[in-house]
């Protein structure tokens, strides 16, 4: 299951990050990496971007991003 998977008002653990180079380099630099908790606060209508709060600040992240990211 990946991030853009969760439902609203679920919270989820980082299970692996997928996708290399810059992108998966991004993706650490905010804060999600594994182990990390995610919760999923709201879904834009068309379902993107997702806003989610990572280690206590609010981060909007598009699907294509949220696929990368494999959780539990």
């Amino acid at each position: 299951m990946t991030l853009r998977d969760v439902k609203v008002d679920q919270t989820v653990s980082v299970v692996k990050l997928h996708g290399e180079g810059a992108t998966k380099k991004r993706i650490m630099d905010m804060g999600i990496t594994k182990g990390t908790s995610i919760y999923v606060r709201k879904v834009a209508p068309l379902g993107d971007p997702v806003e989610v709060t990572v280690r206590g600040y609010e981060l909007s992240l598009r699907k294509a991003d949220a696929e990368m990211i494999e959780v539990k």
